[in-house]
């Protein structure tokens, strides 16, 4: 009898606290979703209102009655922006250097990595603190502006996306990577005649895309939000990128960058005018993000596991 007493409270103490547990764990599920809902309603509510300013009419604008939806809807914003040719001109420089960014960031990275990820290579190891050493100190403003200048690339598309075709923090990252791919795949390539070249775009690549895909991205995102390195080598206004373009029409005073180039604008404020043109620089990465989305948290993680 002690022993079936000893069980039935055992058995019930056993419920209660599955139960505690599972009521703690719903109230803290609650929490959590409380908490990422605020916090993605604060990152989305300056977006949203945005998209409300670009659609609102002039005198909705002015008077400040734009909040999360368009008053006085219009379209002729978007009109006047997409005609706009020195808008144009900088949206095309800023695909010409992300899209040959990407591609040379990526190969020449890859290449670098793919011999570095091997523990028979001679030096390696020399090799890696010098790109190491590299990554932690930089020769400064003032020797790479002299050097971008003793290259005659000032005020070309080359210097925007050159400088940074090799990333070592990107770098370390795919060679983790290669390090974690079966030495068995290469030894049974090589066994069939494979060289170093076959073996790496045969093998070794596709079996890297997550984190191909995810490097590609950051190579992406990187180059089509730099305004730094346009704002120190670049003069010319035909080929600046879209987001210097953006920066000098957000800081300019008084909104003259705008006001001298607005008699062709119907219905619409400068307000509206910058709220169109950063809404249509954000397309591009939201378009191809959706299509790596898939890789991108597999790849860091596996890309940062090996040290």
């Amino acid at each position: 009898m002690n022993t079936r007493l000893n069980r039935s409270k055992n058995n019930s103490t056993s419920k209660s606290s599955r139960q505690k547990g599972s009521a703690g764990e719903r109230i803290f599920q609650v929490f959590n979703i409380c908490f990422f809902i605020v916090m993605g309603l604060t990152t989305l509510l300056p977006f949203i209102n945005l998209i409300a300013k670009s659609f609102s009419s002039e005198a909705a604008v002015i008077s400040g009655s734009v909040n999360l939806f368009p008053i006085g809807f219009q379209m002729g914003t978007y009109r006047y922006v997409l005609q706009d040719i020195l808008f144009l001109q900088s949206f095309k420089t800023s695909i010409i250097v992300t899209a040959s960014g990407t591609f040379l960031g990526l190969l020449f990275t890859t290449l670098t990595a793919y011999p570095l990820s091997k523990l028979r290579l001679r030096g390696r190891k020399w090799f890696l603190l010098y790109f190491i050493f590299t990554m932690l100190f930089s020769g400064g403003l003032i020797p790479t502006y002299l050097l971008m200048q003793e290259l005659q690339l000032i005020n070309t598309i080359g210097a925007l996306f050159l400088p940074g075709m090799v990333n070592i923090f990107y770098l370390l990252l795919i060679k983790n990577y290669f390090e974690g791919l079966p030495e068995s795949l290469e030894e049974s390539a090589k066994i069939d005649g494979a060289g170093h070249i076959r073996i790496l775009i045969s093998i070794v690549l596709p079996l890297s895309l997550p984190v191909l895909a995810t490097i590609g991205l950051f190579f992406a995102v990187q180059y089509w939000n730099d305004y730094f390195a346009a704002m120190i080598y670049i003069s010319n206004p035909e080929i600046k990128p879209l987001q210097l373009f953006l920066k000098e029409m957000l800081v300019s005073s008084s909104n003259d960058f705008l006001k001298d180039r607005m008699d062709a604008a119907l219905n619409t404020t400068p307000q509206s005018i910058q709220a169109a043109s950063i809404l249509l620089a954000t397309l591009p990465i939201l378009i191809v993000y959706p299509f790596l989305q898939k890789y991108f948290v597999k790849g860091v993680l596996i890309g940062s596991v090996k040290g």
